[in-house]
């Protein structure tokens, strides 16, 4: 909150108000923003699964947490000023929460009031767990926590606009006054437009690739593990012309994805197409339910119906997909099972295929209730990070995986999105993500590797994975 104080949360009513802005014009208007505004976008692209309905946007949060391994940095109503100190971040995020917790909103069906907008980097990992190997540390923040007391949330369903506040009643006129203003300044989106790279890079070559794939088996063989994620980083250094809001937009153009993001940090810029979540917590009348969707086995659409129909019969019927998948089922029934109640965990939905404009996915789903104390931190310590992008079982993996990358993945891999004020969460699994960041943008991709695994074909299935952050880059034909 710009200049004024924060009130809390739980004494404040929420103000909500609709407004006369399209999706696209709401989108037009935040990405119009000066970045010392600290936008915030999570948007459902309007994909129509059962996951999405939903833009929720924030900006000028009145709170920003960032963390660097156990030191942390605190500023509060955008003043320059910052208060560092020695802690955990995540005890922080559940303190915060508890703070500002406000009332379940119960008006006109929208997810949240105020909100947390937090990243979580894969590296948060090596202070979650006690890792055998030497842990890689990223320049990236492990964790910035962005605290919203009034949001902007596009209903894709009914197609209105609100702004929904659990702040002073003025910031709802406020917010309204500076979309306006925003949008009647904003230039014309030019997506059209070729983006020039200047060169692609990554931390392994392909032979490199291959015998790290091997060296996996050879610990699969061994006994030490079911699977492991192998990574491989991609750098993209970019023209001065290329801006993080042209490539959003080109990417949630032509790759919709039902966890797509736009998260302005201190030093970067976060963009998203991820088709996974992570983690969501619903706040019901019998307790918190808690759901996470993994995917594993993947294949590429087909360029004709045909191909299409032929690949996606051969993803189905694929045993290798499947058990991959089902690994990391069992790994996440365990994980949720530290923090849930006794019984309450069940797989609702097992290897479902899940179509994406690019891809095919297997998804699974499994639910269950947490117990009354456990904190959103307490959550995030159980699960993070998701085992589809580490492996089963996940310490040894996350342990090989260290050994095996050179560099350290940074926000790929980790976990993005939204804490309510309500006690309710979603956050997706950071994959087909990007940080821009000094001219240069950088994500990683790749797969799960079991005991069938043909290393040329995970090399290969690596960079199908990469197309849709490589197109909106303005690379094409990379594969």
């Amino acid at each position: 909150m710009r200049g004024t104080q924060h009130t809390k949360a739980a004494t404040v009513t929420p103000t909500v108000c609709e407004i006369p802005l399209s999706a696209d014009n709401l989108l037009r208007a935040l990405l119009s923003l000066s970045p010392h505004r600290r936008v915030s976008i999570l948007d459902s692209c309007g994909v129509r699964d059962s996951s999405s309905r939903f833009l929720i946007a924030g900006f000028d949060p009145f709170e920003i947490v960032e963390a660097h391994g156990s030191q942390i940095s605190i500023t509060r109503n955008g003043l320059s000023q910052t208060h560092v100190m020695r802690g955990d971040a995540l005890n922080v995020l559940a303190e915060r929460l508890a703070e500002y917790l406000s009332p379940r909103l119960s008006v006109s069906q929208l997810p949240v009031a105020g909100a947390c907008i937090a990243t979580f980097s894969y590296e948060l990992s090596n202070q979650l767990e006690r890792l055998r190997s030497k842990p890689h540390v990223s320049v990236e923040p492990d964790v910035v926590l962005a605290f919203y007391d009034t949001l902007i949330i596009h209903d894709y369903q009914s197609e209105t606009t609100k702004i929904v506040s659990v702040g002073a009643s003025e910031r709802v006129d406020e917010t309204f006054e500076t979309l306006n203003n925003a949008l009647a300044h904003a230039t014309v989106d030019d997506d059209a437009k070729a983006l020039p790279v200047q060169a692609i890079e990554s931390n392994f070559t392909r032979d490199e690739y291959l015998v790290a794939v091997r060296r996996i088996k050879e610990h699969i063989a061994a006994g030490d593990i079911y699977q492991a994620n192998l990574t491989q980083q991609l750098s993209c250094a970019l023209a001065p012309v290329t801006t993080p809001e042209s490539v959003f937009r080109r990417l949630r153009r032509d790759h919709p994805a039902s966890f797509a993001a736009f998260i302005r940090r201190r030093e970067d810029v976060v963009i998203s197409a991820s088709p996974e979540r992570f983690l969501r917590v619903e706040v019901l009348d019998g307790g918190r339910r808690v759901e996470a969707w993994p995917i594993k086995g993947t294949r590429p659409r087909g360029l004709t119906a045909e191909e299409d129909a032929r690949l996606r019969a051969e993803l189905l019927a694929s045993e290798k997909d499947r058990a991959e998948n089902v690994m990391i089922v069992d790994l996440l029934r365990n994980d949720l099972g530290r923090v849930c109640r006794y019984g309450s965990i069940s797989v609702a939905e097992l290897c479902a295929l899940q179509e994406h404009p690019t891809l095919f996915h297997l998804v699974s789903q499994v639910k269950g209730t947490l117990r009354d104390e456990v904190t959103p931190g307490a959550l995030l310590r159980a699960a993070f990070p998701c085992g589809s992008v580490t492996g089963a079982p996940k310490i040894r993996a996350m342990e090989i995986i260290a050994e095996t990358e050179t560099v350290p993945r940074g926000l790929s891999m980790g976990a993005l999105g939204y804490f309510s004020f309500d006690g309710a969460l979603d956050l997706s699994v950071a994959i087909r993500t990007m940080v821009m960041r000094d001219g240069v943008a950088r994500f990683n991709v790749g797969g799960g590797i079991v005991a069938d695994s043909c290393p040329a074909l995970e090399y290969q299935e690596s960079l199908v994975k990469a197309r849709a952050l490589l197109s909106a880059l303005g690379v094409e034909n990379y594969l």
